[in-house]
């Protein structure tokens, strides 16, 4: 006896497509099993808005991230780098993880259009980048 599978009807599928909740739904469990438990802490990140792009009048780039704990983290997408204690640890020293929260709301707020925008000059983005220095030094 040969199995039947019964496959749903075109005008279901259709309306299953159409539904916004249902990309939205599939999409969220898509960003949990490729990120695991960075994806919840970065959509919330970029749901408050806490990642803003650093931009200088030459185009150098860089993230500023506000952390839940109030901290600022900096992360630079081009080389996939965050400066948490988490990405060293956990991506760096460890390898359990492919990014921290900070760097997936990065490329999460880039992808939805989320990101703040600030224009700093030269100065100020060295001396940004260089006060991340210091607090690891």
């Amino acid at each position: 006896m040969a199995l039947r599978l019964k496959l749903p009807n075109a005008t279901l599928v259709k309306g299953m497509l159409a539904d916004s909740s249902f990309w939205t739904t599939m999409a969220f469990e898509g960003l949990k099993f490729v990120f695991g438990p960075s994806a919840v802490p970065a959509l919330d990140l970029v749901d408050h808005r806490s990642v803003t792009r650093v931009v200088s009048p030459s185009g150098r780039t860089a993230y500023q991230v506000l952390g839940t704990s109030g901290k600022l983290y900096t992360c630079y997408s081009s080389c996939h780098f965050c400066t948490c204690p988490a990405f060293g640890f956990t991506v760096l020293q460890k390898s359990e993880s492919l990014l921290c929260k900070h760097i997936l709301a990065v490329y999460l707020s880039q992808a939805m259009g989320a990101c703040q925008e600030l224009t700093v000059s030269e100065e100020q983005l060295t001396n940004i980048l260089l006060a991340e220095e210091e607090d690891e030094g």
